[in-house]
């Protein structure tokens, strides 16, 4: 158990600070995001149970649609992207008789650990007032055309560039139906083993004003959960004694989306909003958490629910329907270069490590972590209970031959402290926080929820 505390200097770095040739984002074209907006729109409906084997209308046009950028994205990369379908016969709730679940997946392999796993997703399905209406006209120009074509566009920028570890871009089907899709990829993301270090998930992206009126162009919401869903009774119990409510990966991982977003230079902000998802909703980031999986889901500042889930129509002079006029695709470029930000560095980055620390009834904390892969060294980050972000307090070279690394914190006493740890690689992308609680890896629990 060795560790070497590096000097003043290197503990002042910025902690996302990282040199690039050029802006990843930069590509980013608001143009041909609003060109594909306009062809999902004009599939007509791309509602789960609209045809899969129309060339023109339905989910399954929409589908080969995606499936075809994801390959000519690939083409221009030189092929370094996988394309295909992963598809499963489904049927439950609002989906009476088995239906083909379909998700348009491309995966641009890492060149060192291409287990570790960053998603980018949305779900390409769209639908009207009545849920189970296949057949009336469904724009989801917003809901979620926006969210679809950020991760086309996020394919077509990130391919050009080379990653340690892996990317898959997403395009999933039957969320509205019941998350349907999610469930699928997140299922054949553990039947692959991989080590998935975030999802992140974009659903309703590309509108700055709500149907109050009220617009904000200048903040994206980001929804993570407290506590884990995978925490069974024990864990819980241990969180409740130790603490761990407010430090799920999740949680983590948009503290790690809110600092960033503070270089950004859009000027885009990220709000975080401290619950799973809107009072009495969900979305496809849902089922990757049940898993056990970091995620989150990005969505707009306001909602504008007129224009969201509606019958194309006009009443009492309002007009209804998820139009592309509601668009502003500006701002979706803004959300599109944040993910794009976040995607290069976490693809970048090693895993969080795995935390644990014992400030029980001593005047000192001890930390211990295990060895991270790709890190040259850690960050020692601790915060009051009652604050929301992380403050540096060390930082600690990677001993290669260290079977765990530990340090002694004092006069830090672990009642009025939580604390983390991140890990950074040699060209200073650095990871999410770990805490240091019970349920704060950024791993799936096992069954017995033993640390």
């Amino acid at each position: 158990m060795r560790y070497l505390i590096l000097s003043a200097a290197l503990l002042a770095a910025p902690a996302l600070a990282h040199d690039r040739a050029a802006d990843p984002a930069e590509p980013v074209s608001a143009d041909r995001l609003r060109n594909d907006v306009e062809t999902m729109v004009s599939f007509g409906t791309r509602h789960t149970l609209s045809s899969l084997d129309d060339p023109e209308r339905g989910i399954g046009a929409a589908l080969d649609w995606g499936r075809t950028e994801f390959e000519e994205a690939s083409a221009a990369c030189g092929g370094c992207l996988d394309v295909s379908f992963v598809e499963r016969e489904m049927s439950g709730r609002r989906i009476p008789e088995p239906v083909l679940i379909r998700n348009a997946i491309a995966i641009q392999r890492g060149s060192e650990r291409p287990n570790e796993v960053v998603i980018i997703q949305g779900h390409i399905d769209s639908r009207v007032s009545d849920v189970m209406n296949a057949e009336a006209d469904a724009p989801g120009a917003n809901d979620n055309a926006s969210g679809s074509a950020l991760v086309l566009e996020a394919a077509r920028t990130l391919s050009q560039n080379d990653y340690p570890t892996t990317i898959v871009y997403a395009l999933l089907m039957g969320e509205e139906q019941g998350l349907y899709g999610a469930n699928l990829l997140a299922d054949y993301a553990m039947e692959q083993g991989w080590t998935v270090k975030a999802v992140l998930n974009n659903d309703v992206v590309g509108g700055s004003c709500g149907s109050d009126g009220v617009c904000d162009a200048e903040h994206v919401r980001v929804f993570s959960e407290g506590v884990r869903a995978d925490a069974d009774e024990d864990t819980r119990g241990r969180m409740r004694s130790l603490g761990g409510s407010n430090d799920s990966p999740s949680r983590n991982l948009s503290r790690f989306l809110d600092q960033l977003a503070e270089g950004e230079p859009t000027g885009l902000d990220v709000r975080q909003t401290w619950r799973s998802d809107r009072m009495g909703r969900g979305g496809d980031h849902l089922p990757f958490l049940d898993r056990g999986f970091p995620a989150v889901r990005l969505s707009v500042a306001i909602e504008d629910y007129e224009h969201q889930h509606q019958d194309l129509r006009t009443e009492d002079g309002v007009t209804y329907g998820d139009t592309v006029d509601e668009i502003d695709f500006n701002y979706l470029a803004d959300v599109t270069r944040l993910n794009v930000r976040a995607a290069d560095l976490l693809a970048r980055t090693p895993m969080p490590p795995v935390v644990q620390s014992d400030g029980i009834v001593r005047p000192d904390v001890l930390l211990e972590w295990e060895p991270v892969e790709g890190a040259v060294r850690y960050n020692i980050w601790r915060r009051r209970t009652d604050e929301r972000d992380w403050t540096l307090r060390d930082t600690l070279r990677a001993d290669p031959g260290a079977d765990l690394n530990s340090i002694v914190l004092a006069p830090d006493r672990g009642d009025d402290w939580i604390f983390g740890v991140s890990s950074v690689a040699a060209d200073g992308a650095e990871s999410p926080v770990s805490s240091a609680v019970p349920g704060g890896q950024f791993y799936p629990l096992p069954v017995d929820s033993a640390e």
